[in-house]
């Protein structure tokens, strides 16, 4: 595990593949409890979100949530992913230091000025979330986006596909068109950067998604949600369809 975001090669089957199994995140914890009770499951990444949000947490429990993680062996540790909408560098800076995170994720309109700042100032991975409205499509909107991403390749080791929520930018657990994939697969292989896909995953579709698109990883967070808590047995039946995909 803990699998490189830089290990994707193509195969004779697809350009895009990834040999590996897709990386899993499960976003949005809140809970010490249920996070020990995914100890040892191949789970890649754990998001923890900052941004406002139902699923919102104090930068203390996401520390403690920290300590958890190395309950797992140190080569199947899950790396911790905060989640940002739009932050300042004061606020990045106070959550750093009550907090160590392997991963900074920005899902708002965060400029390439803003990334290159983060990448630089602090010893983490860089995630650029990109939103669709959900019933969005057509090739020259995406075509704008692509060329914009082209600034940001130097300082963001991941892009993050999914569906755009009016309140809170992402997390909307609705999917958005995945014939828009390829374009951004295609740029992201180009550049040597990861690829992952979120919104409206579940245990049902992920294979679906992975056999058809094959990003380097999933994310999910209401897909393994019973009336909105984490369920551990949808955690468990999430990941099992991932790596067997």
């Amino acid at each position: 595990m803990n699998t490189s975001i830089k290990d994707g090669t193509g195969d004779s089957q697809s350009e895009l593949r990834n040999p590996l199994p897709a990386a899993v995140k499960i976003c949005g914890l809140q809970d010490v409890e249920v996070l020990k009770s995914m100890i040892n499951l191949p789970v890649d990444y754990i998001g923890v979100v900052f941004a406002k949000s139902r699923r919102r947490i104090e930068p203390e429990l996401a520390a403690i949530l920290r300590t958890v993680l190395f309950e797992w062996s140190a080569y199947d540790r899950p790396k911790l992913a905060g989640v940002f909408v739009n932050p300042t560098l004061e606020e990045l800076e106070h959550i750093m230091e009550v907090v160590q995170l392997d991963v900074i994720q920005l899902h708002g309109q965060e400029t390439v000025e803003f990334c290159q700042q983060v990448k630089q100032r602090w010893n983490a991975e860089v995630f650029k979330a990109i939103s669709f409205p959900k019933d969005e499509t057509g090739s020259e909107a995406d075509d704008t986006a692509i060329t914009a991403l082209d600034a940001y390749d130097k300082f963001v080791d991941a892009i993050l596909l999914d569906t755009y929520d009016p309140q809170y930018g992402g997390g909307s657990g609705k999917t958005f068109a995945w014939e828009r994939i390829p374009a951004y697969a295609e740029w992201a292989k180009s550049h040597g950067i990861g690829m992952f896909v979120a919104g409206g995953l579940q245990s049902d579709n992920v294979q679906q998604l992975i056999q058809t698109y094959a990003p380097f990883g999933v994310d999910v967070s209401s897909g393994v949600e019973t009336e909105g808590v984490k369920d551990i047995a949808k955690i468990t039946a999430f990941v099992e369809r991932v790596k067997q995909a």
